[in-house]
């Protein structure tokens, strides 16, 4: 069972350190640019993923209704840990943050384009895509909370 901690000053480096197999760094920026933007935005919400006390990836949640509103922002699993189903767990743990935030009625998500792309992940878990798109090169999915 996985658990969201926050990054502090002594696991941001570790953090940082963390990559995603080499197909997928055209989807997923690095965690030293997601918590560069967590810092300047001030809505993200940002949590370590652990295994135990192993460090196995990061999340970052858009944690607003504002705006876009509660969207999950990045998703990150080590590639050293994926296929164990890690990314499952975290987005379960997030969507069950989200419907303790005020107004929540749905979670969002943005997925690139591509071979390899995570829209099909997502649809796994019940997303829906909703027909926006970011930057022509992200599809956003929904997940109604209700």
């Amino acid at each position: 069972m996985i658990r969201l901690e926050p990054v502090t000053p002594e696991n941001v480096r570790a953090v940082c350190d963390l990559r995603v197999a080499p197909a997928q760094e055209d989807f997923v920026r690095p965690n030293a640019v997601s918590l560069a933007e967590a810092y300047v935005h001030e809505v993200a919400w940002c949590r370590a993923v652990y295994d135990g006390d192993e460090l196995v990836g990061f999340v970052m949640l858009h944690d607003t209704r504002a705006g876009p509103g509660y969207m999950l922002w990045r998703l990150m699993v080590d590639a050293r840990f994926q296929g164990r189903g890690y990314g499952r767990q975290v987005v379960e743990e997030v969507i069950r943050y989200v419907r303790t935030r005020p107004g929540a009625t749905q979670l969002k998500v943005g997925a690139h384009r591509g071979d390899g792309a995570p829209g099909p992940f997502y649809e796994s878990l019940g997303f829906v895509a909703t027909g926006e798109v970011i930057g022509g090169e992200e599809d956003v999915y929904a997940l109604r909370l209700g």
